[in-house]
């Protein structure tokens, strides 16, 4: 990992997100002065240079290894999972066959536009909980409809207390002082977020995801994912078929807009070659 002025890329954008600026992807001037400041705050060299002491410091808490794990056991399947290996962690390819048989991945096509926006959303199956670390800019610009100058400055840095704001009284959770938005943020592959979807999926998946809500992001990162795609019916988009226009109407299902779509079509191709 050695991320500096003039890199560009996912990695980039990931960085960018966590320090509360806009996420263009392109390592400049600006990014590199928050990396030095948040360098400085941190007792660490402010050299605006992040490299791996400085990327597991930022995100140690959020996110999990996208290197194979040792002695992971990948189970038998009817997909070609073998074909995933080195493209895939080996921790996510041996939750596939349990999640598939869950929640009606049923063949490669499905598989492969479920894989490819995991990955995208997830930053390479690395993030497993939201981010949430705005700075004041950040939440003026992301949620400025719940903050206004004076309330930014006072909330900045402070996730819990960011969500409980953002999230309160919405999605089953309970207004700002009972801190449930900060409980029920969004965890997984794609985040699952809110109390009532954490209820859901508690109610299907069979284990109390309302009482520990880390599991979602611990031991079902991938199924609380498919939970998504099948409450909301994307399998039906994913049967259209492997063009471009199909994972583009996917992208906007799952992310809102097409943030990230050439990322998205380009992991799609590659996991549906391996695959069918």
């Amino acid at each position: 990992m050695l991320l500096k002025v003039g890199s560009k890329g996912e990695d980039v954008k990931k960085l960018q997100e966590k320090l509360g600026t806009s996420a263009d992807g392109s390592f400049g001037p600006g990014t590199e002065k928050l990396v030095k400041e948040w360098q400085s705050k941190n007792g660490l060299t402010a050299d605006g240079v992040i490299g791996d002491s400085s990327w597991s410091k930022l995100f140690g808490s959020e996110t999990t290894t996208s290197q194979p794990v040792a002695n992971v056991v990948i189970p038998s399947s009817d997909f070609k999972l073998e074909k995933l290996k080195g493209h895939v962690p080996d921790s996510v390819i041996a939750q596939i066959p349990d999640t598939a048989a869950k929640f009606n991945i049923t063949n490669p096509l499905r598989l492969a536009h479920f894989l490819s926006q995991c990955g995208h959303e997830s930053g390479g199956f690395k993030a497993v909980n939201e981010n949430l670390n705005y700075s004041a800019k950040g939440l003026l610009g992301t949620f400025g409809k719940y903050f206004d100058g004076t309330t930014a400055a006072q909330y900045e840095k402070k996730p819990e207390m960011i969500a409980s704001r953002v999230y309160g009284n919405r999605m089953g959770n309970g207004d700002e002082s009972t801190k449930e938005g900060y409980k029920f943020r969004g965890r997984g592959y794609i985040q699952l977020t809110g109390k009532s979807n954490y209820t859901k999926f508690a109610q299907f998946i069979g284990e109390d995801t309302v009482g520990n809500p880390d599991l979602v992001a611990t031991k079902y990162p991938l199924a609380s994912a498919a939970f998504f795609f099948d409450s909301n019916k994307l399998w039906s988009i994913c049967d259209k078929g492997s063009d471009e226009a199909t994972v583009t109407s996917v992208t906007k299902r799952v992310n809102g807009g097409t943030i990230g779509l050439s990322d998205r079509i380009k992991h799609f191709n590659e996991y549906y070659n391996l695959l069918k």
